[in-house]
């Protein structure tokens, strides 16, 4: 969060499968100290049905969910996997890679038609492997070199 200079009404989103993390709870407790509104991407059964004492958890025992001022609910089962094989007792296939990765682009896709739907054009970066590319993200590197500390 100090990376990043987050501020007042600024806009974070977290992403975890579990939403119970220490790392994590820690960034949202933090966001909302300084003000910052918080988009949670995570299971809320996943998170409710994880027992209070998991070594996994936040000393606090909060949820992200119930930190968030928006939830995306991921909707993963507890265990995360969900096929079930014949002769086997436990599930595999994880599903939450996938489901977080889709709210997100969904969330992205629909942030960018709003704003277009505005008539504003928001800053995309894009793929280095598409032609123009590199050449298209020259153009961002000043405007968020301070804010995105990875350029």
């Amino acid at each position: 969060i100090e990376d990043y200079n987050l501020q007042k009404d600024d806009l974070l989103i977290l992403i975890n499968a579990y939403g119970i993390n220490s790392a994590l709870i820690d960034a949202a407790l933090e966001a909302k100290r300084r003000g910052a509104k918080i988009i949670a991407v995570t299971s809320v059964e996943h998170a409710s049905n994880t027992p209070p004492d998991h070594p996994a958890r936040h000393p606090s025992k909060k949820n992200l969910f119930e930190l968030a001022d928006l939830v995306l609910d991921s909707k993963v089962v507890v265990g995360d996997a969900v096929v079930e094989i014949e002769g086997l007792n436990q599930r595999v296939a994880a599903m939450s890679t996938f489901a977080n990765a889709f709210l997100l682009n969904s969330l992205v896709a629909e942030t960018v038609k709003a704003l277009v739907e505005e008539g504003i054009v928001p800053p995309i970066w894009m793929s280095g492997n598409e032609t123009g590319g590199d050449e298209a993200n020259e153009k961002l590197y000043d405007r968020f070199i301070g804010r995105i500390k990875k350029l």
